[in-house]
């Protein structure tokens, strides 16, 4: 007599289990790749997956923190095809992506620049007392950093923070005063994929690295991201408004391109 395929299905584990037999076990289920790793530079960098289905071809970029990156797979894209992709940009990402050496500890003698201006760094390693800027003997720029060797970095970048900020709000203010705008906050970060940028809401953020450049590119950043209070996108009027506000757009945008990866290296 034969038996229906599903009651011999139901019967089968517990006379398995009655022959002193066990069924094998079900195989693993398997999860979605999210990320993978490439060699960039020479150091691994970690690259999440983003799948879009509007995206008509694989694209590639930085993180927010430009420590990894984010590359995005078109509706019929595969995990190989995109690390072949980003394979083939590797160049581009070491370029782009934060420098190693951002560890390292400020040493005395180091040149930071404040304002487009190379200071030399000068390490006491006096337990009290504040970053400042100073001069030596002969007059030439120096950037005095107490404390211990390991609390360096922070109190250089808190200090400059410091700078970064007053020197964005005065710009901004003067900015926003011309155009007749007034933005809803001002926030520093630390990004390598953007200077600067500007919400629907008004909120203007920046990068604080931005005070160790030239003045008259951090000015016309903050005239950009003000700018962009008036027109929300990069139309020939916004270029218009952007230029009247700081004549040195196009010397600023120069100098940015050819100088502004530099800034990510220091301190």
């Amino acid at each position: 007599m034969r038996y229906p395929d599903v009651m011999a299905n139901r019967w089968l584990p517990d006379l398995l289990v009655r022959a002193g037999l066990r069924p094998p076990p079900a195989p693993p289920r398997r999860t979605a790749t999210t990320a993978f790793t490439v060699v960039a530079g020479g150091r691994a960098v970690e690259v999440r997956l983003r799948r879009n289905a509007r995206a008509k071809r694989y694209t590639l970029r930085l993180d927010a923190k430009g420590a990894g990156a984010v590359v995005t797979l078109p509706r019929r894209g595969t995990i190989a095809e995109a690390r072949a992709f980003v394979t083939r940009h590797a160049d581009w990402l070491a370029e782009r992506l934060a420098p190693e050496t951002a560890s390292a500890v400020p040493a005395d003698g180091d040149m930071v620049p404040v304002r487009g201006v190379p200071h030399r760094l000068a390490c006491t390693g006096a337990a009290r007392g504040a970053v400042a800027l100073a001069a030596d003997g002969d007059g030439r720029p120096v950037l005095v950093v107490p404390g211990a060797p390991e609390h360096r970095r922070r109190r250089l970048e808190t200090f400059l923070k410091r700078l970064a900020r007053d020197d964005l709000a005065a710009a901004v203010a003067r900015h926003a005063g011309t155009l007749c705008v007034r933005p809803t906050a001002i926030r520093l970060k630390d990004t390598t994929s953007r200077w600067g940028s500007a919400s629907a809401a008004g909120g203007l953020s920046f990068s604080w690295r931005l005070v160790m450049a030239p003045p008259f590119v951090l000015d016309y950043l903050a005239a950009h991201e003000v700018a962009h209070l008036v027109e929300m996108n990069h139309s020939d009027r916004f270029w218009t408004i952007c230029r009247r506000l700081a004549p040195r757009t196009e010397e600023a945008k120069a100098w940015l391109k050819a100088e502004g990866r530099g800034l990510h290296r220091l301190p």
